[in-house]
């Protein structure tokens, strides 16, 4: 059962609209923006000297893969390995997915603490914690507690590994955002994130064929055991990464109090809109991203192959699909953008519906649209988000924007589990047989269509167009694609066009 579990990694970030990242993963929604890096404020912070910022962008970009393989070794896909090993339940799995976004509700207490504090060193001093916070798990298997005791105990070091990572995360963006100059932020966390997405995806099929291999032994527990030290070895590499990244001077942002901040974030106008989107639509996505995984290790019982390749083609799709959400977003807008994708992805949950056991091609064209979707969808959410967030008050604004998107989807992840668990496993209905899981992929179908009619009245100052202009742009780049590939713009040397230009002449 544990082999399909690798999965989860992948889905959870899939399923963030916007989510404060770790240290080692790319700024969230330019996941892999090539061209489409989120526009920050390109005149905050003064830009270090040539050789340590140099020397802060290879250290960075290489603490970036150890983070990924921190990640997946220890969390995601390893923590439902842990929580499976340890007979975890369905309404427990439902509260192990609401962790990493609900949170995200503590960004508003971090944004204060992180205001007055050097962002590196808060980064440092929370990412250690959280991360070697995990050590414990590696002597778990062979304790000599009940079963259920281990499973308090597993929950209640992921709960503050969860809890502590989220003020690092944080304080993390806020000092890339000043490290990286503005006119590097494009390119670099483009190329970064095409690096961290190899170098997750070595990680986690690692991560996978090591469970898949000790699960017939009846070695899980030592495989769970082994891949939780490598995760802490990689975290104290990481460590030694941070310390050697640059942390510029700038001016601090405490010219604005934090209350007014935040009365300022709650009660402007424009970004209202966004605040109401981001609660009803990370709740419609948290009825159903918990249970992706569980769904293909349970019901539609696939083995590793099938759950590998899934996520594989997901992260590649990602990557091609983001340059051209990136330029959409800069000609365009990311509004239009944003209404585009969750229109979109609202069908998602519907494949689902039609995948069983002895038919399971719909989850390759699920991975196409899901991959293409998601990126578009999550370089938008966050070009908005920092175009509505004004400088002096930026960290409260994305607090308060995190804050909402932890909150819906915490709530709702947690209730889903609390209704798989009471639902009949099985059951009949018109002639066909349902699942719990089921029913919770209907509700999420809906309720992300609610939430799309929702980004109906979002506001975007940058806006150039809406949505038909971008349905437009996407079919002149395909005809114009379509155009190159049968009649390819081959240049002829300059002896081959001097006949032509001698008739053009004598003309």
């Amino acid at each position: 059962m544990l082999r399909a579990s690798i999965l989860l990694a992948s889905l959870a970030r899939i399923a963030s609209a916007f989510s404060i990242p770790q240290p080692g993963d790319p700024i969230p929604g330019s996941s892999p923006a090539l061209a489409g890096a989120p526009r920050l404020d390109r005149t905050a912070g003064r830009a270090a000297p040539t050789r340590p910022l140099r020397r802060s962008l290879c250290a960075s970009v290489v603490e970036g893969a150890f983070a990924e393989v921190f990640a997946a070794c220890a969390t995601g896909a390893v923590i439902t390995g842990w929580a499976l090993y340890l007979g975890a339940s369905p309404a427990i799995i439902g509260v192990l997915g609401a962790l990493p976004l609900g949170a995200q509700m503590l960004n508003l207490p971090a944004a204060w603490f992180i205001n007055a504090r050097s962002r590196k060193v808060v980064t440092v001093s929370a990412v250690t914690v959280s991360r070697l916070s995990f050590l414990p798990l590696v002597a778990l298997p062979w304790l000599a507690l009940a079963p259920a005791t281990k499973l308090h105990l597993f929950l209640a070091i992921v709960a503050f590994g969860t809890i502590v990572g989220v003020i690092g995360n944080s304080a993390w963006v806020a000092w890339m955002g000043d490290l990286v100059p503005g006119r590097l932020r494009g390119q670099f966390f483009g190329r970064r994130t095409i690096l961290l997405s190899v170098a997750g995806t070595l990680a986690s099929i690692t991560s996978a064929v090591t469970l898949d291999r000790a699960a017939p032994h009846g070695l899980t527990g030592a495989a769970l055991s082994i891949l939780t030290a490598i995760a802490c070895v990689s975290g104290l590499v990481s460590l030694t990464l941070l310390l050697r990244q640059h942390e510029p001077r700038v001016a601090g942002e405490a010219d604005v109090p934090g209350w007014r901040a935040l009365r300022s974030a709650l009660g402007d106008l424009r970004a209202r809109p966004f605040l109401y989107y981001q609660l009803a639509w990370n709740g419609a996505v948290g009825i159903s991203a918990s249970f992706f995984a569980y769904h293909l290790l349970v019901n539609l019982r696939t083995g590793f192959l099938v759950v590998a390749a899934h996520g594989v083609l997901v992260a590649t799709v990602r990557i091609v699909s983001a340059r051209l959400w990136g330029r959409a977003v800069d000609r365009i807008g990311a509004r239009p953008v944003l209404v585009f994708c969750s229109f979109g992805i609202s069908l998602i949950p519907a494949i689902w519906l039609s995948t069983t056991p002895e038919r399971l091609w719909p989850i390759a064209i699920e991975a196409l649209i899901s991959g293409s979707l998601w990126a578009g969808h999550g370089i938008a959410a966050l070009d908005l988000s920092i175009g509505l967030a004004p400088r002096p008050a930026r960290s409260f604004y994305l607090a308060a924007f995190a804050c909402a998107g932890g909150l819906g989807f915490g709530v709702a992840s947690v209730l889903a589990g609390q209704l798989a668990a009471r639902l009949p496993a099985h059951f009949v209905l018109a002639g066909q047989w349902w699942t719990a899981i089921h029913v919770l992929f209907l509700c999420s179908a809906i309720g992300r269509l609610v939430a799309a009619l929702l980004s109906l009245r979002l506001q975007d100052p940058g806006a150039r167009g809406g949505v038909p202009e971008l349905v437009r742009s996407f079919g002149d780049q395909v005809r114009a694609a379509i155009a190159h590939t049968l009649v390819p713009d081959v240049r002829l040397p300059a002896f081959a066009r001097l006949p032509a230009l001698a008739r053009r002449r004598a003309g």
